[in-house]
């Protein structure tokens, strides 16, 4: 949803400037790969307890993930392998952030984490199939539906768990409800 509403301004204000500038030196799956090391680091500080450092490397990530395309773009570097790159990574950092979580009270989050993995799971199933099957009309290399939980409330949520440790359950039940209503609202939109 903020991807939606957002993305232009945050595009031309917060990216643009610095991928054009990248974009003479780096290559854009360089900056995938530094976004999902960024994010790997974020259960390892968790677990350390360091939260603030853990939030800092989660917006890392979530920057180099707009950078990337961005660059490849400027570029004129798009490519297949380029964005199985980026979906790949967009999933390990989600992951691992997810362990992250879970791993700071095991007892008391399992089930929630295991309930957050299977709702995105299916939301990210919707979203690749009806990717395949509708036209593609955007700048990307497949087609993106938005929806009400995108990466950047996903992250939103994320930090919120981080910062809220007491609250953990009661926001993970709303991320599972937000994010499969997503899916279930994605399919019914494809159908109808």
């Amino acid at each position: 949803m903020l991807e939606t509403i957002a993305r232009e301004t945050y595009q031309k204000y917060c990216v643009n400037l610095i991928a054009a500038q990248l974009a003479k030196i780096v290559n854009p799956n360089l900056i995938t790969l530094l976004a999902t090391l960024f994010g790997l680091a974020v259960p390892v500080l968790l677990v350390q307890n360091h939260p603030d450092i853990a939030i800092l490397m989660l917006l890392l990530s979530g920057y180099c993930d707009t950078l990337d395309g961005t660059i490849a773009r400027f570029q004129g570097k798009t490519s297949d392998f380029g964005t199985i790159l980026d979906i790949v990574g967009d999933r390990i950092v989600e992951c691992a952030v997810i362990f992250g979580l879970y791993l700071v009270d095991p007892l008391t989050r399992g089930t929630i984490t295991i309930g957050i993995l299977i709702s995105i799971l299916i939301c990210i199933t919707s979203f690749l199939v009806v990717g395949i099957f509708t036209q593609n009309h955007s700048q990307k290399n497949f087609h993106y539906t938005p929806g009400l939980i995108e990466r950047a409330e996903a992250f939103i949520f994320f930090i919120a768990m981080i910062v809220l440790p007491s609250y953990f359950n009661q926001l993970g039940l709303i991320f599972i409800i937000l994010v499969l209503w997503t899916a279930f609202h994605r399919i019914i939109t494809f159908k109808k």
